[in-house]
């Protein structure tokens, strides 16, 4: 019966995922790294201040360096407070000075706790000009692309970060770099 219960689901999740494609795949509000051009997208859906998210990002980084076909997508997805929200607007905002894939590794490889004054340090460090920052990060775009990115997690029923959608497979939690190879394999597998 529980064999049952988790195909039906999986099931339902890849229903849910080829609903919302365009929404995951295609939002150039989101930022996207590794390949532009990559033959498999990996999705991440993450918080700053989670430590699972921060204990896998040299994980995903070592893939991505590894595997020069894949195209990664970010999903800020501030769940742990406002600090959170605070260094996903800021995220978001080094977009505009196309800083954000620099202050993203920043901000994941911090060991400090993250809050206004240790973002805006950091942003210095990576040299994104901060009062442009400050300013960008309360615009309605950034409140549209977050809102997007929680009602994705939402119909996606995620729980928590970090998530990670690779081509049609949800992946939920930190997973090893073993994992995350196969999962890819896979994926490249099913499009030839």
């Amino acid at each position: 019966m529980q064999t049952r219960e988790r195909e039906a689901e999986e099931k339902r999740t890849k229903v849910t995922l080829v609903s919302l494609r365009s929404r995951l795949f295609e939002d150039l509000s989101s930022p996207v790294g590794g390949n532009l051009n990559g033959d498999i997208t990996i999705i991440e859906f993450f918080d700053y201040r989670c430590g699972v998210c921060k204990r896998i990002h040299p994980i995903v980084e070592k893939l991505i360096k590894t595997d020069q076909k894949i195209r990664r997508i970010y999903k800020e997805w501030p769940i742990l407070g406002a600090d959170s929200v605070t260094a996903a607007r800021a995220a978001l905002a080094s977009h505009r000075q196309d800083g954000y894939v620099a202050f993203h590794n920043a901000m994941m490889e911090a060991h400090t706790r993250l809050n206004s004054s240790s973002i805006m340090a950091i942003a210095r460090r990576v040299g994104l000009d901060t009062k442009k920052l400050t300013s960008d990060m309360d615009s309605p775009e950034i409140n549209d692309t977050l809102k997007r990115n929680s009602a994705l997690a939402e119909a996606l029923k995620l729980t928590g970060t970090p998530s990670f959608v690779i081509e049609d497979t949800l992946l939920r939690g930190g997973h090893d770099l073993a994992t995350m190879k196969s999962l890819v394999s896979n994926a490249r597998a099913k499009k030839n």
